[in-house]
């Protein structure tokens, strides 16, 4: 789903072809020039089109483990059209399981987000989400905790007080663009690593309990070890550490025409 600048809603279904990926645009009245522009931009954000992968296939050219994925294209994280979004989303998978992720944020384009069709929604703007009460949010959305931070988070960005959408472009060095992330009541360095993945930083890795688990299964036959270990195994890629670190603990996943 897109929701365009002008409000319009958009029903995006994507289809690979041989020659890209075909999308079938379905909206409520016929679609304009700058309404069609708008969403090849939107979706080009969403998959990383226009990242620039030259340099890091470069380096995974030179690492015998990693040569799978300059010659899969693989490495483009994918994202939301906005980075309101992948915050709001990223705070509702700290401390939890999955299922219950999925269960916030279904609660919150249902019951905040606009409706397209009968089983269709949008992801709701910072003013729908900041016109809400922490009560609403823990009672009807399922975000305990959580509640105060994606409030905070929604009333600063809807008054203009936080220009989150800024960090895409933003020219800071990565050190004090992370700082500007972590400083968001709810994001830990977890979920700040993550972020700045979806920056197209790469200088963290993001640990959770999942990929931990990787890390261990694939590196130490299951034993546990210390994030300082498993921080420590990658230094070394520098500047690409998270994004190898990503593709090293997903690797199965390219492996499998349907790996879930």
């Amino acid at each position: 789903m897109v929701e365009l600048s002008d409000r319009t809603l958009v029903l995006c279904t994507l289809q690979e072809q041989r020659a890209g990926i075909s999308v079938q645009a379905e909206s409520k009245k016929p679609l304009n020039a700058a309404q069609k522009k708008e969403i090849q931009a939107q979706l080009n954000a969403c998959f990383r089109l226009n990242d620039d992968m030259t340099a890091f296939y470069a380096e995974a050219r030179k690492l015998r483990k990693f040569k799978w994925v300059p010659r899969m294209g693989a490495g483009r994280m994918l994202r939301s059209p906005t980075v309101f979004e992948d915050v709001v989303k990223m705070i509702c998978t700290t401390n939890c399981s999955w299922a219950l992720t999925e269960i916030m944020v279904k609660n919150l384009t249902t019951k905040l987000g606009r409706k397209f069709n009968a089983t269709t929604y949008s992801f709701p703007s910072p003013q729908a989400l900041a016109d809400t009460t922490e009560r609403f949010l823990r009672r009807e959305i399922r975000s305990g905790y959580r509640s105060p931070y994606l409030l905070q988070l929604a009333e600063h960005v809807a008054s203009g007080k936080l220009d989150i959408e800024s960090w895409r472009t933003s020219e800071l060095p990565t050190g004090e663009l992370f700082k500007h992330v972590r400083s968001v009541k709810g994001m830990g360095d977890y979920a700040a690593g993550n972020i700045m993945k979806l920056l197209g930083r790469y200088d963290y890795l993001g640990l959770d309990s999942w990929v931990r688990g990787k890390y261990y299964e694939i590196h130490k036959n299951g034993r546990k070890v210390s994030d300082t270990t498993i921080e420590r195994h990658y230094a070394p890629y520098g500047k690409w550490q998270g994004l190898f670190f990503w593709l090293e603990m997903t690797k199965d996943w390219y492996e499998h025409k349907f790996p879930f």
